[in-house]
């Protein structure tokens, strides 16, 4: 079972639409143009489509040959808000948004699997093709499974992919058991006084409060964590201020938490409040915490681990599977799905040496073929397993 044939033989095809849609990146909860042309050419091949679930998500049904099980393959659409510098002729025209993180190889291979499983549809069951909004943050698989994603379309198992450009070209990576962490956003207000700069002895200063929390933060994890523990704080973002000569009135921090385990993300929000509200006390300020729940910890079946690198074995070569040592402390929101249905989530290597997340990141299109190709071999494997 090498890579298929004629999903190979049509990749400058799905090439051109992916590059369509990275010249037209949408932000979460606005991929009115992606989901459109994902519309367009599921009818084109005869898909059944569903539209407006979770906002602008879609659903594609696959019927099989006979009566048989059901499997998801899910793929995000979504951009983020980073302005490009890669000067590719495909580059992003939408200022101040791009496809940094590959969601537009996502949807095409997702796109080129659809096509190749509705021509054939040698398989018993039905395959639930799941195009995602909003993946970065913004929740868009709990949006689509509020919105009664898997009542309408139960399945038994559940898919999806990342591209990777930490791997060489082929690889396909699994990490059984739990792969990726859970996250938190988080937002911190200091309410302090304003002053004059020339007299700030008149001030409650909320950037020395501001600055002082940091560093106070950071101890959360080296010195309230067991050392064997994997989890991440950073502060990602610090505002005040507006004039050379104003201590200004407030000051704000935002930043992540990454966690593994329950256990791990309540120290980390008990502390980052009991260390709040103990220098709001010792600054005579105000300190106000808003915590977010937004990834869950994504977790892998075991089984089902085993069972697609075995796949992956046969389509890309026994020597390209990576079985993955660590969790990445990344996170994905395909976890959510992933706690509805049994599944596995991988990553497809590709050429680049420009990390996910980077202005210069730039899509390797040779990884479609691959990626489709697993997931219909996936599908197709799952399904004739009874």
């Amino acid at each position: 079972m090498p890579v298929i044939p004629e999903i190979a033989d049509r990749l400058e095809t799905f090439a051109a639409i992916r590059r369509d849609l990275h010249a037209h990146p949408e932000i979460g909860f606005q991929e009115v143009r992606t989901s459109g042309i994902v519309v367009e050419k599921l009818k084109e091949w005869g898909i059944e489509v569903h539209t407006g679930i979770g906002g602008t998500g879609v659903v594609g049904v696959v019927e099989g040959n006979a009566p048989g099980r059901t499997v998801g393959l899910r793929a995000d659409m979504d951009a983020l808000p980073i302005e490009e510098e890669t000067n590719l002729p495909w580059r992003s025209t939408t200022p101040g948004v791009s496809h940094a993180c590959g969601h537009d190889g996502h949807t095409t291979i997702l796109l080129a699997a659809a096509q190749r499983l509705a021509e054939t549809r040698d398989f018993p069951g039905r395959v639930i093709l799941i195009f995602q909004p909003a993946e970065e943050g913004l929740g868009g698989a709990r949006a689509m499974i509020a919105d009664g994603l898997f009542e309408k379309f139960p399945c038994d198992e559940v898919y999806g992919l990342h591209n990777s450009p930490y791997t060489d070209p082929g690889v396909v990576g699994i990490k059984p058991g739990v792969a990726m962490a859970g996250a938190d956003f988080f937002d911190i207000r200091v309410k302090g006084v304003g002053s004059h700069g020339a007299s700030p002895q008149h001030s409650k200063d909320p950037i020395m409060v501001a600055t002082a929390l940091a560093q106070a933060l950071q101890t959360i994890r080296s010195r309230n964590a067991p050392p064997h523990e994997a989890a991440v704080l950073s502060i990602t973002q610090i505002h005040s201020g507006a004039a050379y000569n104003v201590v200004p009135s407030e000051a704000t921090l935002s930043g992540t938490m990454r966690f593994f385990t329950d256990e791990a993300a309540q120290r980390m929000r008990t502390r980052m409040r009991e260390i709040s509200a103990g220098l709001a006390a010792a600054f005579g300020v105000e300190i106000e915490v808003d915590i977010r729940d937004i990834f869950t910890v994504l977790e892998n079946d075991g089984g089902l681990s085993e069972i697609v690198a075995g796949i992956a074995a046969e389509v890309t070569g026994k020597d390209l599977v990576k079985i993955q040592d660590e969790a990445a402390t990344g996170s994905e929101d395909f976890a959510d799905m992933l706690k509805t249905a049994p599944g596995v989530y991988f990553t497809v290597g590709h050429k680049g040496d420009v990390p996910l997340h980077n202005p210069g990141f730039v899509f390797d299109d040779d990884a479609i073929p691959l990626g489709a190709s697993m997931l219909v071999r996936v599908a197709q494997a799952r399904l004739a397993a009874g």
